[in-house]
């Protein structure tokens, strides 16, 4: 069993402050942006949507998620999409809503994945980071065909590291 790390840092972006996060992969670009992509891939890692991408809206569902949240379709505007390079997303309205990006980059055979969300409030580092490397960490598993990681080694576990992050001083007000 692997043993979870934090490994999110914040990034200020002209739009806001975000947690962002970095994998590499042994994989063609095409290749993993199709694990980023594919409602059936995705399925496997994270949950799925229905739609069409090319309107610029899909309604997604996680499909890892526990309690309230569990399974509930949400509406996702996508904002930017350039295969297989780039996608930048909306879900939910207004300042609550939550914006996601994704970056990929391919050299010597590896592709880079960044991934950010845009943070409210820097306090929200502590669930939205164990948050992400949990599913990044199903991602990386499922593209290795290894065993998913549990939940329980990411939250509560991995939140003092996101609580503890230095904010850049221009994100603080």
């Amino acid at each position: 069993m692997m043993t979870a790390k934090p490994t999110g840092h914040y990034t200020l972006k002209p739009d806001g402050l975000y947690l962002q996060f970095d994998r590499l992969f042994r994989a063609p670009i095409e290749d993993v942006w199709f694990s980023l992509t594919n409602p059936t891939a995705m399925r496997a890692w994270i949950g799925t949507y229905t739609g069409s991408p090319s309107t610029g809206g899909v309604r997604f569902r996680m499909n890892a998620e526990e309690g309230a949240e569990a399974g509930e379709w949400q509406n996702v505007s996508i904002l930017e999409c350039a295969p297989p390079h780039r996608f930048l997303a909306d879900s939910g309205p207004g300042p609550h809503g939550i914006r996601v990006f994704c970056h990929l980059v391919e050299g010597g055979g590896m592709t880079t994945l960044t991934f950010g969300q845009r943070l409210a409030n820097p306090s929200d580092a502590a669930t939205v980071g164990p948050g992400w490397d949990y599913y990044l960490d199903r991602l990386a598993a499922v593209r290795a065909a290894r065993e998913l990681p549990g939940w329980e080694q990411y939250y509560p576990a991995l939140s003092t590291h996101y609580r503890e992050l230095h904010v850049p001083d221009a994100a603080r007000g």
